[in-house]
Order: structure tokens, then sequence, then C-alpha cells
């Protein structure tokens, strides 16, 4: 008999159908899977048939032949392991299923008849209702994360009998219902750290919180012991709330990743990836066998903390500029080309030397000119140029680390950062882009016009810092969030000269 049921599968972070078509014919017994599976999916052959039998169900003693259209493209991972068990069962005529062709079947089988979580249910969902699919059999487990997706009709299982018996109407299971975004993000928490519990440093402050309100990346450089570590760490903390659209990307990734809370089913809070400076460049950028996403595009709509940036490889730091300039990263493989999201704040913070006291006011460098060029050549033009904003960070002195003086808090810090998003959200809102990092050249032009005085300091910085046409359009982007901050609708001098400040530590150090 032929049986016919229905799939998905995954190509980066989009799903495509997949047609489990199954013959059980006369014949020597034999369990064959074609349509280009990897050995995952090879190997489900064993999964299913003990699966089947100790359900309880007639394992037919003949010879099985599964395949998986479109037979031209590569399958992977254990995710087609309930659609084919339902398709070699349907073949059977005493099982009265009649309602097999009605669902995609998605999820894994134990010997036990147990369905496992899979990962990249969400992806797979969305992917799928684009294309009209509105039925689907997923694992229970996976059911908080199928609960953000409205417009379609998800029944979760536990097991391979739980779904024979509801095919069959001896059972029946609740549609999963779907949850409020809003409702879970308020119960969310950004992990303690706090702007208040930060002494001194209020020029780092300042220009995190313009690199939170325009998206803006940001280089952190200054001695051991600085407090550059616990900044980054509290930046999160004043960044705008995630929108459900951008929330749902987010969860995408982290999906197929495998790294999604499946108690919460959907991401939170803006991500934050710290990667070891001993990370491979596969490791950032994503690729490797079945080209995975790499903390860059785990980062996306987060934040990227590169702590002691020089120490990373310098061929991991220069695959930074694609993703930096597009937000995207495409990942070339032999047996793929896949683009995934990249759209991240990169924050990295380093030492201005191997000891960490070169230019310091305190402690004596004991390094040498070529050790401290060495180290500084690991970063190049381009990829200064890309980092909107360069700050040096100092030594708290001990007075500063025992005032009683209230800080600042991350919620004070926040309102202005939301105000701030809310004024480019309303500029930009036929423009496709949410903040001004994100400008293209002829948008910069459009909303970044400079009066005569403005206009001729950035000339003056142009011709005597020798400055890029990419960091001249950076300054302006700048210049527009620290008007945004204040509430001008246009840039002024002083937001000119303030972007402009942020931009003279790459000629000190490294004379770009």
């Amino acid at each position: 008999m032929l049986s016919k049921v229905k799939s998905f599968g995954l190509k980066g972070i989009e799903g495509y159908p997949i047609d489990v078509e199954t013959d059980v014919s006369s014949g020597l017994p034999h369990f064959e899977i074609v349509g280009l599976a990897d050995t995952a999916i090879k190997e489900a052959k064993e999964r299913v048939r003990s699966a089947i039998k100790n359900s309880a169900y007639e394992y037919p003693i003949k010879r099985i032949t599964i395949n998986l259209a479109p037979a031209d493209v590569k399958k992977e991972g254990s995710l087609y392991d309930l659609a084919i068990a339902v398709a070699i069962l349907s073949c059977n005529e005493e099982n009265k299923i009649k309602r097999e062709k009605d669902f995609v079947y998605i999820g894994e089988l134990s010997f036990d008849g147990t369905v496992k979580q899979v990962k990249g249910i969400l992806p797979l969902l969305i992917s799928a209702r684009k294309l009209g699919f509105k039925k689907f059999i997923i694992p229970k487990a996976n059911s908080n994360e199928a609960s953000f997706i409205t417009g379609i009709e998800v029944y979760g299982v536990n097991s391979l009998t739980e779904t024979v018996k509801f095919l069959q109407d001896e059972l029946s299971i609740d549609v999963i219902k779907c949850c409020d975004f809003n409702k879970q993000k308020m119960s969310s928490d950004n992990g303690g750290m706090d702007f208040c519990n930060v002494k001194g440093q209020a020029m780092a402050k300042r220009a995190l919180e313009i690199a939170a309100a325009g998206g803006h990346n940001l280089l952190m450089i200054g001695p051991p012991g600085s407090g550059k570590s616990m900044l980054a760490k509290c930046f999160p903390s004043i960044l705008p709330d995630l929108t459900f659209d951008e929330a749902l990307e987010v969860t995408k990734i982290h999906s197929i990743a495998g790294e999604l809370d499946l108690n919460k089913g959907i991401v939170l809070t803006r991500p934050f990836r710290s990667p070891h400076h001993t990370a491979s460049t596969v490791s950032l950028t994503g690729g490797g066998t079945n080209s995975k996403p790499g903390e860059i595009s785990l980062a996306d709509h987060g934040v990227l903390f590169l702590d002691e940036f020089p120490e990373y490889s310098r061929h991991t730091i220069e695959t930074l500029r694609q993703p930096l300039e597009d937000g995207v990263i495409t990942v070339a493989r032999s047996n793929a080309t896949i683009t995934y999201p990249a759209s991240f704040t990169l924050i990295a913070s380093m030492n201005p030397c191997p000891c960490g006291n070169y230019g310091s006011k305190d402690k004596e460098c004991h390094c040498s000119a070529g050790q401290i060029s060495k180290y500084l050549s690991k970063l190049s033009g381009p990829i200064m140029d890309r980092i909107d904003i360069h700050i040096e960070v100092d030594n708290v002195t001990y007075d500063q680390l025992k005032s009683e003086e209230k800080e600042e808090s991350s919620a004070e810090i926040k309102k202005r950062v939301d105000k701030a998003r809310d004024i480019q959200i309303e500029r930009y809102k036929n423009d496709k882009i949410f903040c001004n990092a994100k400008m293209t050249p002829q948008q910069t032009k459009k909303y970044c016009k400079l009066d005569a005085l403005g206009d001729n300091m950035l000339r003056n910085a142009f011709e005597r810092l020798k400055l890029s046409a990419r960091a001249h359009d950076r300054i302006l982007k700048v210049a527009r969030t620290i008007a945004d901050l204040e509430g001008c609708q246009n840039i002024e001098a002083r937001h000119v000269a303030e972007a402009i400040s942020y931009r003279m530590l790459d000629r000190k150090y490294w004379n770009y």
C-alpha cells in the first residue's frame, strides 16, 4: 500500500514542506529511506520500528520504502520520525487511520514511543503558516514555543499512541492556546545588572546611553580592573524592550541552535552574547557541517560583547566586517549557502597594550614599542571604521568607590533611551528601520542635515583627522542620536562636537 503525509524541513531559519511517501509491499523484510537523508534520518528506521512495536501496534514484516520529497534537497535531523511512523501505520487498514493527511507531523520518537522535543519548531510553524498549512501535530515539550503563533491549530502529543488514537477519533486533544507576549515580557528581568552599582565612569555611561539609544557599536579602551566588563554587562538593562516581531526572529535563531528555554517558549529579553576570545571563526560566524547559526546571529537584536578584543584572532575579527555593515551573515559551504540575521550592537573592550598600563597615570607600562604595535595591529582600520563610538575608561579613584552618592539607575537611563527610540521609530516608520545606526547613506543625507556651524565643524574634523566617508556618516548618525536624546528636531553644533569626540582614539592609538 501507498501512503503520503506531510512534514517540514529546515534550511537556515526558513522551513520547506516535505512529502513523506511510504510504500509497503510484499517481499523480503527491508526498510529503506531515500531522498538525500542524512545519518540521523537513516537511523530513524530503528527508532520507528521499536516505537511502533512498543506502542502495541503491528509492524509490517514487509518491504518498506520511505521517500522524502523533494528528493534533491538534503534532509537533516530527527524531526521526521513521527511522520514516518504515522505513514507506515496508515498503510495498514486495520489501524483505521483516516485523518493522516489533514496534519503536518513534526517530532522525534524514542524506542518506547515517546515523542521527544525537536529544534526549530517556531521557524517551521511560521514558514508552514505562510505556505497555507493550518494543522500540526508536534511534541508536547515544544508546546510553549508553538503557543505564540496565531492563525493555526497546533496539537501537542506525548507519544505515538496518543497520536494514533487522536487520528482514530478515540482521543480528544486540545489545541495549544496562544500566549500573550506582553504578559510574558512583564515577568522577565535583566539578571540584576544595573548601572546604579557602577561607581563613577560618567563618560562611559554617557557613551553607552548614546549607543543604546541609537543602536551604535562601541569600543572601550582602558586598564585592567577599570570596570569595562561590568559596564558592558549592564548595557542590556538600558536597551529598549523587544517587540513581538523582534522576539520571533530572535527565537527562531535560538530554537534552531537548541538554546531556547522551553519553559518560556520565546526569547523575552535582548540577547547578550559574550564568547571567549579563544572562540573559533566558525563558532562566531556560524557554519560547520550543518551550517548552524553562530554567536553573531544568536546576538541578533541584542548585544555581542567581545572582551579583550585584540586577543581574538585577526581572521576572526575581520569576519565581523560584513555583518557590522549589512546586518546579515551569509554562510557559504559546499552543501549549502544560508543567510542568517546578524543585526547586533557590538560592544568591545580592550587594554591599550599587553600589560594594560600604556598611557596610565598611575602605573608604568613595561611593554616595548614593538609589542604595543603588534597588539594594537590586530584591529584593522576597516574594523575601527565600523565602530561608531570609541572611549577611554580610566580607573576609578578610592573616593569614588567609597562615595555614598547614589548613582543613576538603569531604569532612569532607560526612560531616556526609550524616549529617543520612540522618536526614531516615528521618524523611520516608512523606511523599514528602527534606529539611527541602520540609516542608509540616502537616509543619512535626508535626516542628518547640519546648520552652517555644525557643517563647518565636521568639515574641519574630516580634513584634520583624515576621516573616511564611512566615518563621516557614522559621526552624523551619532550626532542624530545625541539630538534625539535631548529631544531636538535639528542637529546642532554641540551634538556634532560630541559625536566627533567619540572618533578620536583610533587616531591616538592606531593613527589610521
